[in-house]
């Protein structure tokens, strides 16, 4: 067996307990309790594909219910393509995990059924593997076989293998070669004909199912092909991480699911001449996300983040580098996992060691990273403000270069939404888009790929201010990585958006300074989670989001806003501006928020936000000596906004 030594399964089975086989147990009941049901054909398609395309939510998956699927909402029901071939791919998906949990089951308690139920998954899709018929279309994939893309391919096939390794040796010799040859083997061909030559997650999956299987089949080839060839898992880690140690996608979610096929390699690749644990790449992507903590112990959902995967998690991937690196932060992060569940996973019986007493808490003190491409401010406990200057990250990007998002008292104040799943309508048609996002749109489109710059950092006692800018003039080197044109060049040419962020105990203050040389139509865009006032008329602002009040902003306007506590918001900008007061889906789209957007054509553009804090509703903002400035005239307080001047500095 490569995954664990005789002394880990030792350990593993003086750690078991009752709970934790019941636990087990009921994570794979699905399988347990019912016959073993294996497609005949290639007729999986994709997982993103079991969404409700009116709430955005996953549907309800029944074992016995192939063809008719529940919202979790409303009880509507859908049958037919989509939601069928999703279906199977689900349980595909269930079948592969099986084969791993329960082989780990059987291991801890020689319970025969464990042990008879991996055997027949495995040799029932043994027998049909072969014959699937290659099929896809799935967005930035290649096909699958058992499933419609090649990166499900890769995960259930890690499975199979894992599973396999561990009952192996009570396989009949036929069974084994059986298993061997036209699941496992028949896998990795598959996988490595279709293994695209890019930087992406996808990639690292599939690299590291190949290794898995040649730790397991003990094959140099493809253990050679997983690390080594280019595009390899090395390759990966060399190319396809920011100088910060940020995978290059720019999202929390992709940045620990590349991790988590990196790791589920080195558990069967510890010995082998293959294992990359001691290079320096692993200790960067487990530390960076800890940096990136909001005050509700999220991470910033920027980018694809499918709602709820923004939320820490990962014992899998902790466990096994606490008990490899020892690092202070990952036995904390597993101590404040546990806080709040049992530890009775895999990973913890067979690599657990002792945690420490303290809990991870959210960071305190700024995060300004340019080599990230992130900064938080965290100005006082509960609040946090995060500036989004990633690059482009490719085909998970939302288009949204300088987003806003503020938190306030713990609670997410302007939020980044996310998304859902990848085949429900509101993914294309609305998260994934430049206007769902507190950040500067042009003609309503999505804004091109670009690489944002800091203009200036400053931090001291009072405030903390941070300028950035992005110019669409300028040229930019893709990431090596399939993607697919959902921009528009022509609206942003040319354009170039400053901003200013300035953020006091008082006051968080927006400034956005455009150059529009070609006169297009500018939004400054915020959501709020707040409650939005009014009756929508029916009139769409952007797709999905609903005008309530539309105006001529007369150089400044103050608005209230029903949040936690009462929140004042005072807009300003000079010459032509139209004020819209909006409502758009919030994530889920079973509710609303606010959106507040200012619009104008001008080749000079500056539109000003202030987030009151104090609710004074006495703000005046405006020009003294042609520098712009902040005043509140009932305390006297006041902010320069230097270098914002009346005629462009840039």
């Amino acid at each position: 067996m490569k995954q664990f030594t005789d002394a880990q399964i030792q350990t593993a089975r003086q750690r078991v307990t009752p709970e934790i086989v019941n636990a087990l147990m009921a994570r794979n009941r699905d399988v347990i309790d019912n016959d073993i049901l294996v497609p005949e054909t290639g007729c999986a398609t994709w997982n993103h594909y079991f969404f409700c395309p009116d709430h955005s939510v996953r549907l309800v998956w029944d074992r016995h219910s192939p063809g008719r699927h529940r919202c979790p909402l409303d009880g509507a029901t859908f049958s037919g393509e989509p939601y069928d071939g999703a279906w199977w791919r689900w349980l595909n998906g269930l079948n592969a995990r099986a084969c791993y949990e329960l082989a780990v089951l059987w291991l801890l308690t020689d319970d025969i059924r464990w042990l008879e139920k991996v055997v027949g998954i495995l040799m029932r899709y043994a027998q049909y593997y072969p014959d699937y018929e290659e099929h896809g279309g799935i967005p930035y994939n290649g096909p699958g076989k058992a499933n419609a893309q090649t990166l499900c391919e890769a995960n259930c096939h890690a499975d199979f293998a894992r599973g396999f390794d561990i009952i192996r040796a009570q396989l009949t010799r036929t069974q084994a070669r059986y298993i061997a040859e036209r699941l496992l083997r028949c896998g990795a061909e598959f996988l490595m004909a279709h293994r695209c030559n890019q930087i992406h997650n996808h990639e690292v999956k599939i690299g590291a199912t190949i290794g898995i299987i040649g730790a397991v089949l003990d094959d140099a080839r493809y253990l050679d092909f997983a690390v080594n060839s280019k595009y390899g898992l090395q390759y990966q880690l060399e190319h396809g991480l920011s100088a910060g140690g940020l995978w290059f996608e720019g999202s929390v979610h992709y940045h620990y699911y590349a991790l988590e096929a990196f790791f589920a390699f080195e558990k069967v690749a510890q010995g082998s001449g293959y294992s990359l644990l001691e290079k320096p790449w692993y200790r960067r992507m487990l530390s960076v996300p800890l940096q990136l903590l909001l005050p509700d112990m999220t991470f910033p959902a920027i980018n694809d983040c499918v709602k709820g995967q923004e939320r820490p998690g990962h014992p899998d991937i902790y466990e096994f580098a606490w008990q490899v690196y020892r690092e202070p932060a990952y036995g904390e992060l597993l101590s404040w996992l546990y806080s709040t569940r049992p530890r009775d996973n895999i990973d913890a019986l067979f690599y657990g060691v002792a945690l420490p007493e303290q809990h991870l808490q959210p960071p305190v003190g700024h995060l300004h990273a340019p080599e990230l491409g992130l900064t938080i401010v965290r100005a006082t406990p509960g609040d946090a403000v995060c500036i989004n200057h990633l690059p482009y990250g490719g085909e998970h990007d939302h288009y949204a270069s300088l987003d806003l998002i503020v938190y306030r008292d713990g609670k997410p104040l302007l939020p980044d939404l996310g998304t859902t799943g990848y085949g429900a309508p509101l993914h294309y048609g609305y998260y994934k888009n430049t206007f769902s996002h507190s950040t500067l749109c042009v003609n309503g489109q999505n804004q091109p790929p670009s690489n944002p710059q800091v203009v200036s950092w400053s931090e001291n006692n009072t405030e903390t201010r941070l300028v950035a800018e992005v110019n669409w003039r300028q040229p930019i080197h893709m990431p090596d990585s399939k993607t697919r044109v959902e921009w528009d060049e022509a609206a942003y040419q040319d354009v170039r958006f400053r901003r200013h962020v300035v953020v006091t105990d008082r006051w968080l203050i927006d400034v956005h300074e455009v150059d529009n040389p070609h006169q297009q139509q500018v939004d400054s865009v915020w959501h709020l989670n707040a409650a939005p006032s009014g009756n929508s008329t029916g009139e769409l602002c952007f797709p999905h989001v609903h005008a309530i009040r539309e105006t001529r902003l007369a150089r400044a306007a103050d608005l209230y806003y029903a949040v936690t506590t009462p929140l004042h918001v005072h807009c300003f900008s000079d010459g032509e501006t139209t004020l819209i007061q909006a409502r758009g889906p919030d994530n889920p789209s079973t509710a609303d928020l606010a959106y507040l957007i200012l619009r104008s054509t001008q080749r000079r553009i500056i539109h000003v936000c202030v987030l009151d804090f104090t609710g004074s509703g006495e703000i005046d903002v405006g020009w003294e000596n042609g520098t712009l400035r902040v005043e509140e005239a009932r305390s006297g307080f006041s902010c320069a906004l230097e270098g914002v001047t009346a005629q462009p500095p840039f």
